[in-house]
């Protein structure tokens, strides 16, 4: 470990040794990493609070909002929509509120605050909260952790931020009750059981799965879905502003697209107009894609007919749910 990894992991341990948790009146589900940048925690949350729907719970989701200017507490939804924009919220709650109906989304730094309004607020009362991006969010008391792990880039150099991209050494790995190994249909068996065998160097007691993100449907800037045979042989730029953006290419290529250019953005990045008449000149007569974490935050701007936005599906194998919601009886 260098020099600065070392005094980054004091000040961690010195700051977790100092917070006290605390705990809501109804039982919290965490959905983390150990990592900097994407791994899927959007569409598991989403994919998470939609099943606990399913089995009759009142879920709601707890999220910090990276780079959404409301510092307060916040209803970002209530269930029907959002009820701020883009901007305020950051990307990522307002694209959970846009897709998820009956499930609200409050927004707050401290999430413990974002539950007690929630409890305060809300009408139905929620009976189970989802705490995004919550692995290193020890101010909240969770019943359950999960932990996410992107199989692209799993560990990075192996070392701690700001030499490597690990928020917290690898002994975090036995807070977790389960692990998801995530986009693992990127990766070969080999390169699983490498995965697998840092886990297990650490604990050998937590479930560990498996989650794919695959390709849904197209959606347009009204709202309108189509078919992914849309894309097959036909000319496309793409664009994205997430951490992640050559799996989401990969993704396009997979289904047929020919990509004549990729136009990367930073991470949460905030689209302007010139952004976007940058990319519709680039494009030419070429069709226009992007995610739809970064098509929510185009709402207000003005963008052509022929720019369409790919939704992604989330799907864990085996008894992951099962499991999950046993361990709240």
């Amino acid at each position: 470990m260098g020099l600065l990894s070392f005094l980054y992991n004091i000040g961690l341990q010195f700051k977790k040794s100092r917070i006290t948790p605390l705990r809501l009146e109804v039982p919290v589900i965490s959905i983390g990493n150990l990592t900097l940048g994407g791994t899927g925690k959007t569409p598991a949350a989403i994919a998470l609070a939609r099943e606990a729907q399913k089995r009759g719970y009142r879920p709601c989701i707890l999220t910090r909002g990276y780079r959404g200017k409301a510092k307060d507490s916040c209803i970002v939804s209530r269930g029907d929509g959002p009820l701020l924009s883009a901007t305020d919220t950051g990307d990522e709650p307002f694209l959970m509120a846009s897709v998820l109906k009956g499930i609200p989304i409050i927004k707050a730094l401290k999430r413990y605050e974002a539950g007690k309004l929630a409890l305060q607020k809300l009408n139905p009362r929620p009976d189970l909260f989802i705490l995004d991006d919550g692995f290193q969010h020890w101010q909240l008391h969770r019943d359950i952790d999960v932990l996410l792990i992107d199989s692209a880039n799993p560990f990075g150099n192996r070392r701690l931020f700001p030499e490597g991209i690990m928020r917290e050494p690898f002994t975090a790995i036995a807070r977790a009750a389960i692990i998801v190994i995530t986009k693992s249909d990127m990766i070969n068996a080999q390169e699983i059981a490498k995965i697998k065998n840092t886990i297990n160097a650490y604990t050998a007691d937590i479930p560990v799965y498996h989650s794919i993100h695959h390709p849904a449907l197209l959606v347009s800037a009204k709202g309108d879905e189509h078919s992914l045979k849309l894309l097959k042989g036909k000319r496309f730029h793409a664009f994205a502003g997430i951490a992640n953006p050559a799996h989401f290419e990969t993704m396009l290529k997979k289904h047929g697209a020919i990509i004549e250019h990729f136009t990367h953005f930073k991470d949460h990045h905030m689209f302007t107009q010139k952004d976007i008449d940058r990319i519709v000149h680039e494009a030419g007569d070429a069709g226009i894609l992007t995610t739809e974490k970064d098509m929510v935050k185009l709402k207000e701007l003005s963008i052509p007919d022929n720019m369409m936005a790919l939704r992604i599906d989330y799907s864990v194998t085996g008894d992951f749910y099962d499991n999950l919601f046993r361990r709240l009886a």
